[in-house]
């Protein structure tokens, strides 16, 4: 999936599903290829989309694809059901929790991002926060949660006050330096989203005018996923910047 291989990752993924039905990793995982798939064809996942709080915080100019859409919706339904059944039985299930946590923090960017549906993606910002809580207090080692409260917490800091003061209202907070540090723990601490906390942190790092750190996340993702043709682009232009090229654009947050 991180090398942009959506159908072959699908495939992988599929398989299994079919020998450990009753995980609720395989359809989150699959319900993450086509998010992912998805972000791809937008071009979400890139500096030129991040660092325009147009495109950020308003989301992405052209419909959404259809079949990517059913997928997504079709596996994270999947999911929900797996985790359902399990939480039931043992509320501080970590694996279904951490399922939970990955799907409603998903459902969260698919409303934001791509349905451009700011409401009802905050009730799943919500749920995907008060998942990742009740999963550190389980198991304080699952580092895949800190991509959840951190992306949040960053994402919020960056809209303007009064729409921090509307969601403070609702019980929402937000705090950039707060969320970068969380990202930060989940370049260390995660398993399943380590690369792509890698990249959320190298991405918010080139908004907070800190190229360098941009660089060399970008430089291990290269490392990494070398079929990636991303990771190169995006390399180049925090090299640029850590050398004194292009600033942050003047319509970002920085």
């Amino acid at each position: 999936m991180y090398e942009t291989q959506f159908e072959r990752a699908r495939n992988t993924v599929q398989t299994f599903e079919k020998l450990y039905p009753d995980d609720p990793m395989g359809p989150a995982a699959e319900a993450a290829s086509y998010l992912f798939e998805e972000f791809n064809r937008q071009e979400v996942l890139t500096s030129a989309f991040f660092l325009d709080n147009k495109k950020l915080l308003g989301g992405v100019e052209n419909p959404p694809d259809p079949a990517l859409r059913v997928g997504f919706l079709d596996a994270i339904g999947r999911a929900r059901q797996i985790t359902t059944s399990q939480l039931v039985l043992h509320h501080a299930d970590t694996r279904a929790l951490l399922a939970l946590t990955i799907c409603a923090g998903m459902q969260s960017d698919y409303e934001s991002l791509i349905e451009k549906k700011p409401l009802a993606s905050l009730h799943y910002l919500r749920e995907a926060q008060d998942n990742a809580g009740k999963l550190l207090v389980a198991d304080p080692g699952a580092g895949d949660a800190y991509v959840a409260t951190g992306a949040a917490d960053y994402i919020i800091g960056c809209m303007p006050s009064y729409k921090r003061a509307f969601l403070w209202m609702g019980g929402i907070h937000g705090d950039r330096p707060r969320g970068m540090e969380e990202v930060r723990k989940a370049t260390l601490q995660a398993h399943y989203l380590r690369p792509f906390a890698q990249l959320l942190l190298a991405l918010a790092s080139l908004r907070e005018n800190q190229p360098a750190q941009a660089r060399d996340l970008y430089a291990q993702l290269v490392r990494e996923f070398p079929e990636n043709p991303l990771f190169p682009h995006e390399l180049a232009i925090a090299t640029a910047r850590a050398s004194g090229g292009k600033p942050c654009r003047a319509n970002a947050t920085c």
